[in-house]
């Protein structure tokens, strides 16, 4: 049997997933709302919270989407559909897919030559189990870890912000590196160093519009954004310093 990226059977699992995740939300979705109801909460701001919520999640669905599309070229769709549906996010799974693709002997950027089915399941594994350890982690050692800067910030709230900040600027400084690794190389290697500065600009007008206008309800729009700029910006560099 020939193998495709794109086999109907890929569909019917990742399909069968997502449903059992739909349903999960849906019961959690219908035990709030009779939460609410029982605490006395009227049915309109229920309502509203229902539909404001679902309104504030289109703009990072799309960022999301971009980036099944963006994997879709290499790995076909059921797989980015799956990871980016569930607890995958574009800057963990795009990482994995590219240093799995390296190890197998391919990568993501080369669209000449099609990915093999050894590949997809070696791509694939790394994926997964790497994300899985978060979930076994979290119910582990968040509990602690929590009390713990809890603990640490009632003691001292300047040491608490200072960990916490560390430990913030740690996880961002994991993936910088990405960012850095090929500036040697010459010019190309300077381009994810310019979308990062675009990006981050991008963010800079933002922060600058909410403190003029003070409209709060940009910040849940303003990551997925800035995410659709630097994406886009990317085009043009690559085809003007590439060429």
């Amino acid at each position: 049997m020939e193998f495709s990226l794109n086999s109907p059977i890929l569909f019917w699992i990742v399909g069968g997933i997502l449903l059992l995740v739909l349903g999960q939300s849906v019961f959690f979705l219908i035990r709030a709302w009779q939460a609410g109801k029982e605490m006395g909460i009227e049915t309109v701001k229920l309502r509203k919270t229902v539909v404001s919520s679902a309104i504030f999640t289109i703009a990072p669905a799309i960022s999301i989407l971009m980036g099944v599309l963006v994997l879709s070229k290499k790995l076909g769709l059921a797989l980015p559909w799956l990871r980016l549906s569930v607890i995958g996010a574009l800057t963990y799974e795009l990482t994995a897919a590219e240093n799995a693709a390296k190890a197998a002997g391919t990568s993501l950027s080369e669209s000449a030559t099609a990915v093999t089915g050894e590949q997809f399941l070696n791509i694939t594994i790394v994926m997964t189990l790497g994300i899985i350890v978060g979930l076994v982690l979290v119910p582990i050692l968040c509990k602690k870890i929590q009390g713990g800067m809890v603990n640490l910030r009632n003691k001292d709230s300047k040491w608490g912000e200072i960990v916490t900040t560390a430990l913030f600027m740690g996880m961002v400084s994991a993936f910088m590196g990405l960012i850095f690794a090929n500036i040697g190389a010459g010019l190309t290697g300077w381009i994810p160093v310019f979308i990062m500065i675009i990006s981050a600009v991008c963010m800079a007008l933002f922060g600058l519009l909410i403190k003029i206008t003070k409209w709060n309800w940009i910040n849940d729009y303003a990551l997925p954004i800035c995410m659709l700029v630097g994406m886009a910006s990317a085009i043009p560099l690559t085809n003007w310093i590439g060429g």
